[in-house]
């Protein structure tokens, strides 16, 4: 109230109407002393814990190309030593006046394979691994740019849970996948676990998976081949997730005037 009666010299009314209008119009009992003596104390220590929050917020929002939300913001300052309450974060976020990215409409990526015979699906569902190597899952999504389509494809370890291999092409073809499939390879030799027997490489039927060239390259390696269905993100569950996820926080944002396929992460 106090804030919207001020001017570049102070407030434009004496504290005392002030302070009468708030009692009788809006039942809030404020006296001109209570007024003074709020504005003489010290910053109390909730408030001095906000405000050094906030800036936190802003440097870990700023960094992330202001995608996080509340939830994934809060992981982050926890993680970073901070023991703070989910739902301070959410108002502190709120009056801040910042919020999470927001998924978009999606784009089919996954056409199969015309009478192809194909590798039945091993993974049914159950994303869960006890150690690296032993069940990789992959996927591609599209990216609009200012001189047209790009797709990116992605393998991940399900026990790491992390991208290990990427490609990206303005072709949505069998060597896009290849390719991701093969950092994905150039990543384990690199950390020294490049023990692959008896690894599952899981993706759904779209026709660059089911191709016979792609097929003999898992197998070259002692990959066992895992195809999902058609139609159904939950056949692919964790590898459509992380599609999202990149999506909305990388490029999503970086989507502006000179956006070319050089500029994706």
């Amino acid at each position: 109230m106090f804030k919207d009666h001020r001017e570049d010299s102070g407030l434009l009314w004496r504290v005392e109407p002030i302070c009468k209008v708030l009692t009788t119009e809006y039942g809030v009992s404020i006296s001109r002393s209570g007024y003074y003596g709020h504005k003489k104390s010290p910053p109390s220590n909730r408030s001095i814990k906000d405000a050094r929050l906030k800036d936190k917020i802003l440097k870990i929002y700023e960094e992330n190309y202001s995608c996080y939300g509340i939830l994934k913001m809060w992981h982050a300052l926890r993680n970073d030593g901070e023991k703070v309450a989910r739902c301070t974060v959410a108002r502190l976020m709120s009056e801040l006046g910042i919020k999470g990215a927001v998924r978009g409409k999606v784009k089919r990526t996954t056409i199969a394979g015309k009478n192809i015979r194909c590798a039945e699906d091993l993974v049914r569902r159950n994303f869960n691994a006890d150690q690296p190597n032993e069940l990789w899952v992959a996927d591609f999504t599209y990216i609009s740019t200012w001189e047209g389509w790009c797709y990116s494809a992605f393998v991940i370890d399900v026990f790491a849970r992390r991208i290990i291999g990427y490609a990206v092409s303005t072709r949505m073809n069998e060597a896009l996948v290849e390719n991701a499939f093969k950092m994905a390879l150039h990543t384990r030799v690199f950390e020294g676990n490049s023990d692959l027997k008896d690894a599952i490489h899981h993706n759904d039927k779209g026709s660059q998976y089911t191709a016979i060239g792609f097929a003999e390259l898992l197998s070259s390696h002692g990959i066992r081949a895992s195809i999902g269905s058609v139609g159904d993100s939950y056949d692919n569950a964790l590898a459509e997730s992380i599609n999202g996820s990149y999506k909305t926080e990388l490029t999503k944002r970086l989507n502006r005037p000179g956006f070319t396929g050089d500029s994706i992460p």
